[in-house]
Formats: structure tokens, C-alpha cells, sequence
């Protein structure tokens, strides 16, 4: 079974065994025309709403270059860390760019955030007191909500996942002495931002979670007097990693939000409201490969191909158990007649990109194209075993392909020892 990416594209087995003969694998490979073409399609699904911005979730994807283009397509940055921060002021994104939403933020990363004067949005109660004491409360500032529960798109349907487990956000009285503490405290403009389920596979998902949240801000406007500017949406809509699966429509999901902030939002005088989302997988999984080759077999009780990447390449199938589809490289139309696990070479064996899959028959130092690994791909990779992360490489709108981070070396993985 085919999967439809710029992988697909006719040709493209050629152009990746070029490719290979100036960047040794494995490598992650991402595509510039259908990041930007992702990019126009969420801000069109969503032009209705004036003030509508997406803040690109920067620990998907952290490369400058993959910044650079979402910046040219409009979009800001959703940032977790000191070093976050630094890649987003790196690359020009300052003040109403960027948003830092973090937990168990440090002292540093409020401290920067408040230099950089960027949108900060709190994750705890606690943490106003303590933004207070560090840098002062900013002018607009956002509060993170958990409504606790199980969330589920209607009361008869599947449990979507559950926010009382989680350790993000406040409750919701919580949030109301909040935004009265904060408004005591000078602020002026107010936001509030929630994250309730992780890549859905459904186009109800944020009309669902717009709904609660436009409800949330005219009960908090009713109850405190605080009139909220802006609802942050967060990430959560996921991709059709599986070639079965029916891809999410953004611009029905778009209308979807619409249809809520006319219902709730509008009818209560607050139809100036802005709409952000922090989208990172929904931006880049689909628009990034990881390409690996096939090194080594072996035949046990079962048939396994070894590749020369891993999970220090790419975490997901091991943490998550998650399903990536794999193209043999110049066999795409070729029958899958045999079932293997395809794995690394971790001391580990959880690292399996693949466990029983029918795939066509694999020879040594054949190309493998790991599917939609454009976001928690690469961002995910460590030194497990003295594994190396690999190259980064952007093929450009003209066809060129171009290197936006170098493959690791001995000396990098050494460079932090003191002697």
C-alpha cells in the first residue's frame, strides 16, 4: 500500500539515491513546498477570524531554516525552553511572535521570556507570585486550563484522553482568582490556552474545544468582569500516519471553530476575540522522511532487516508504539510479499521501526523512507549506545537540496566532557 507525500511524487526514487551520493544515511529530509503549502491552507481555514495567528510548536521541528519559511508564511512560534527562546529570537521572532508555554518553567526561561518581551502563558497558579517576584507581570499574559475529567466529544462517545491526569494547566476556579490576581497586578490583556487530547484523527477535535473554551471566557467575563482577547487552541490535530486512515480536513475544522465562536462568542459581544493554535505535527509530520538503508538481515524466528538508523533517529515506534509507513526505495510498486521487523542497532528492543510488516523484498543497501517523520522526528534523537543524531536536509521548491544541520560527529558526542 502506497502513502500519497512528496515521497510519492514521481521520480522521487531518483532523486533520493543523487541525494545519497553527497549525504551518507540515514538523514531526515524535509519538503519546502508542502510545509508552505500547509501553512496557507491552515491560515486560509481560519481567515475568518482577523486576528487568527499560528504559533508553530518549535519542539516538533527546532531547525532555524524550517523557522525562516513558516515566518515568510505569517506564523509565530510556541516555545518550551531557554534554548527555544534563543532559536526564535535567532531567527528575528520577538515580542508578539513568540509564546513561551512551558511547565516547571525555571527562573531563566520567565526571566528571558520577559527580556524578550514575549507572550508568556502560565502554567500553574503558583506561578504568578512567582512571575511576579522575578520580572513583574506583563502587559498581556495567558493562562493555561485543565477542566479535569475525561474528554470526550460527546457523552456517548470515546474517552479522547484525560486532563485530570495530567499535570498541565489550572482548575477552573483556579483560573478565575487567577485572572482577577493578574488584573490586580497590572496586566491588561488576557488569553487562555488548553491541550486536551494529542494528535485526534477526527475534524470535531477544536470545533469540540473551542466550545469549551468560548463558554469558560464569557463565565469568567461574567463572574470576575475580565474580558479575555485571546483563546489559544493549542496542537492536537494529528495526521494520517497510517495509508488507511482518512487525513484531517482543516478547512472543515476551521468551520467548525466558526460555526462555535458565532453561537457563543458573537451573541455575548465578544466577536473580536482572536484565535491562535500552536500546531506542530499537523504543520511538518507529513512534509518530513527519515531515509535510512538497509545493512544488515537476519533470519531467527523471525525475518529481520537492519537499518544504519535507530531510535536515537527516530524515538516514536519505540516510546509510543507508533505506526510510520516505510517505501522501499525503487520497489514501490512492487508486492509486499514478506513480513519483517525492521530495526536499529540499539542494546534495546523496543527499537523496531516496524514489527511484522509486509513490505517487498528487501536487499542490502536498499533505500528505506521512513513516513511523516517531519515533526518529533529528528527533536526526539539522543546519544543512547554513542548513537550520533543525523543531517537534517531541506529539498527546496527548486529542487535543490540544501543542509540545514550537519550529522553528528565523535567529537560532538565528546565536546561536553571536562578532562
Amino acid at each position: 500500500m502506497t502513502k500519497t507525500t512528496f515521497i510519492s511524487q514521481r521520480n522521487f526514487g531518483q532523486k533520493l539515491c543523487e541525494i545519497t551520493q553527497e549525504f551518507p544515511t540515514p538523514f531526515h529530509l524535509y519538503d519546502e513546498k508542502g510545509i508552505r503549502e500547509r501553512a496557507r491552507e491552515l491560515n486560509a481555514a481560519f481567515a475568518w477570524n482577523k486576528g487568527f495567528r499560528e504559533y508553530f510548536a518549535v519542539k516538533a521541528t527546532p531547525n532555524p531554516h524550517i523557522m525562516q519559511i513558516l515566518a515568510q508564511e505569517g506564523c509565530g512560534f510556541d516555545c518550551s525552553s531557554y534554548t527555544e527562546l534563543l532559536l526564535a529570537d535567532g531567527i528575528g521572532a520577538r515580542g508578539c511572535d513568540v509564546i513561551i508555554s512551558s511547565n516547571q518553567t525555571p527562573d531563566s526561561d520567565f526571566k528571558l521570556a520577559h527580556k524578550l518581551g514575549v507572550l508568556i502563558s502560565l502554567d500553574d497558579f503558583t506561578h504568578i507570585d512567582v512571575l511576579d517576584k522575578l520580572c513583574g507581570i506583563p502587559e498581556t499574559v495567558f493562562c493555561r486550563y485543565n477542566p479535569g475529567g475525561a474528554f470526550k466529544l460527546n457523552e456517548s462517545g470515546n474517552v479522547m484522553d484525560v486532563p485530570q491526569d495530567a499535570k498541565y494547566g489550572f482548575t477552573k476556579q483556579q483560573l478565575m482568582e487567577g485572572y482577577a490576581r493578574l488584573r490586580d497586578k497590572g496586566a491588561k490583556r488576557f488569553g487562555v490556552h488548553a491541550f486536551l487530547a494529542s494528535n485526534t484523527k477526527t475534524n470535531e477535535y477544536y470545533p469540540a474545544l473551542a466550545r469549551i473554551l468560548f463558554e469558560l471566557i464569557v463565565e469568567i467575563r461574567e463572574v470576575t468582569g475580565v474580558s479575555l482577547s485571546f483563546v489559544n487552541l493549542s496542537g492536537g490535530v494529528g495526521v494520517a500516519y497510517h495509508p488507511d486512515e482518512t487525513p484531517n480536513d482543516i478547512t472543515a475544522i476551521g468551520q467548525g471553530v466558526r460555526d462555535a465562536f458565532e453561537q457563543i462568542l458573537v451573541p455575548a459581544g465578544m466577536g473580536d476575540v482572536a484565535i491562535f493554535t500552536e500546531l506542530g505535527r499537523f504543520m511538518l509530520a507529513e512534509h518530513g522522511c527519515l531515509v535510512t538503508r538497509a545493512i544488515r538481515e537476519k533470519h531467527i524466528y523471525k525475518e529481520y532487516i537492519g537499518v544504519d538508523a535507530c531510535a536515537a533517529n527516530l524515538m516514536r515506534p519505540a516510546m509510543y508504539n507508533a505506526y510510520h509507513h516505510i517505501t522501499v526505495v525503487g520497489k514501490e510498486n512492487a508486492a509486499c510479499t514478506h513480513k519483517y521487523d525492521v530495526v536499529g542497532g540499539l542494546c534495546e528492543n523496543n527499537d523496531k521501526f516496524a514489527i511484522d510488516r509486509m513490505l517487498p523484498q528487501i536487499d542490502m543497501r536498499d533505500l528505506l523512507v521512513i513516513h511523516d517523520t517531519g515533526a518529533h522526528g529528528h527533536s526526539m534523537g539522543y546519544n543512547y549506545n554513542g548513537k550520533l543524531r543525523s543531517a537534517e536536509l531541506l529539498l527546496k521548491e527548486d529542487g535543490s537540496v540544501k543542509l540545514i544541520r550537519r550529522a553528528e560527529t565523535p567529537a560532538d558526542y565528546f565536546a561536553t566532557l571536562e578532562v
